[in-house]
């Protein structure tokens, strides 16, 4: 699939190009919200042209093993500094994931927005750009500028949209990223100076960095500088505090960004960037983060279910299966990573509708507490059905999407670490205790405050179906997203492709 076109620049580039198409209707939201939406159908299009078209099998060569797209231009060359851009397998997942979580984040914000609405749409397109950029950028420089400018749009999202303590969660979320941000480009500095010292080359390209050798200890020092910059945003116990926080007080578009993609993109840089530059060191940790990931399953569902703000709720069960993901990214064999990978997708999904739901009844009732609504499955059972679908899917039901990626990180952790495994298959039940719960609350509870509540309109019913249709499909059918991990993953693990 190697193409003359720079199809990898124009993922990154037309979301960002999309904010000057909206200048002339800077003033007329009922023009610029369908251009926003048009700019994002299209960059999801064109995703979904590479997706069913890329190859499943190593029958293309390229300059990198395992990727079907690659772009590479010289940019700084006096400091080795490259325009490095690659997709494989994992990576062509989170450019779909990206490109349709934008899209609902727009749909879903069509009413629900209806101050500074130019400059909401045009961070959401900064935010989509950006986040493919991290996605598939193979130079730390050019990783690390896309990584910073990601975090711009969140965090006005969250300062100037929110609600609560918006500034107070803003800030927070600034001050936790930007300090795990300083300490990955101390470690591409020094990654970089040691490499020159070697070779006598300069480069952050990152398929040149894995050959760089490194001694136990400044391999475990550079690694623990991503390690920890990684980890605050996926995030791990005990850096992921901000995130509950953040989560209660964006508004809703940017609590479905949240989980669906930022937190995706420290799990993806530790499997791109951590364990390949730093295997050794890795390996060395690797007990730690076992630890810390089944920490994190236990407590985020524990701490869940004592909640009494839903989206506080939904906030606290994405640090539980963010763990699953950092647990299958530890252990890294083939089937675990791939469940990693695939779980990112899914945890996307299903907990992204559980904050479009939640942030539908705040839009309707002005509350989130969970002790103020019950019986709305004889009020709105339409809303009602899908609010179901994705608490259990969130629990790991058989038949949706979350059960097949939480069963292969156990499988395939149970070969290395099967310890690990029972006090992960708790964090399971706890999640099942506490979904149970607020559905009995919500739907099927006895109703303290009388409200009337309209059921979907036909734009939510659009949200909500293409959503459940993906946790469906993923849940029965799986192979073809598994299909495109085989070869990265077995390049990555040692395998055989």
């Amino acid at each position: 699939m190697i193409t003359n076109y720079p199809i990898l620049s124009i993922l990154i580039f037309l979301p960002l190009a999309g904010c000057f198409f909206l200048l002339p209707v800077w003033n007329k939201p009922q023009l610029l919200r369908p251009m926003a939406l048009a700019v994002a159908l299209t960059e999801l299009l064109l995703a979904s042209v590479m997706f069913f078209t890329a190859p499943t099998a190593p029958t293309v060569s390229t300059p990198l093993p395992g990727f079907f797209l690659y772009e590479d231009h010289s940019w700084i060359a006096q400091f080795g500094v490259r325009y490095t851009l690659g997709m494989d397998g994992i990576s062509l997942l989170m450019a779909m994931l990206t490109a349709f979580v934008i899209l609902v984040s727009i749909l879903v914000s069509w009413r629900a927005v209806t101050e500074r609405v130019a400059l909401f749409h045009a961070l959401l397109l900064i935010m989509e750009g950006s986040i493919m950029g991290v996605f598939l950028s193979l130079d730390l420089i050019l990783f690390y500028l896309f990584w910073e400018v990601m975090l711009i749009p969140m965090l006005l999202l969250i300062g100037v949209w929110g609600h609560g303590r918006k500034v107070y969660s803003a800030v927070k979320f600034f001050i936790y990223t930007t300090a795990g941000s300083l300490l990955m480009l101390l470690a591409i500095i020094g990654i970089y100076l040691v490499h020159e010292g070697q070779t006598g080359v300069g480069t952050f390209s990152v398929p040149m960095l894995v050959k760089t050798q490194l001694s136990p200890q400044t391999g475990l020092l550079l690694f623990a500088a991503f390690l920890i910059a990684f980890a605050i945003k996926i995030p791990l116990f005990p850096v992921h505090t901000w995130l509950p926080d953040a989560h209660t007080d964006a508004p809703t578009a940017g609590s479905v960004i949240l989980a669906g993609l930022l937190l995706k993109t420290g799990a993806y840089a530790l499997i791109r960037i951590g364990y390949p530059l730093f295997p050794a060191a890795a390996r060395s940790l690797t007990p730690l983060l076992f630890v810390l990931a089944v920490i994190g399953i236990i407590y985020g569902s524990w701490i869940a279910y004592a909640q009494k703000d839903m989206k506080r709720l939904v906030a606290y069960s994405s640090v539980g299966h963010m763990g699953f993901v950092a647990l299958g990214i530890a252990a890294w064999t083939p089937v675990a990573l791939s469940g990693a990978v695939l779980q990112m997708v899914n945890h996307g999904i299903t907990t992204g509708a559980l904050f479009v739901l939640v942030g539908m009844l705040d839009e309707r009732c002005g509350t989130r507490d969970i002790d103020a609504f019950g019986g709305l499955w004889g009020k709105t059972p339409k809303f009602s059905f899908f609010f179901l679908l994705f608490a259990m899917a969130s629990a790991g039901l058989p038949g949706l999407n979350n059960f097949v990626g939480e069963l292969m990180i156990l499988i395939g952790t149970f070969k290395v670490a099967p310890l690990a495994v029972i006090p992960a298959f708790l964090g399971i039940i706890l999640s099942l205790i506490y979904s149970v719960w607020i559905v009995q609350k919500v739907l099927f509870g006895k109703e303290r405050t009388p409200m009337e509540l309209p059921d979907i309109s036909l734009r939510e019913g659009v949200i909500l179906v293409s959503l459940a249709l993906i946790c469906i499909l993923l849940g029965v059918h799986p192979s073809p997203l598994l299909d495109h991990l085989k070869l990265p993953v077995a390049l990555l693990t040692g395998g055989t492709p």
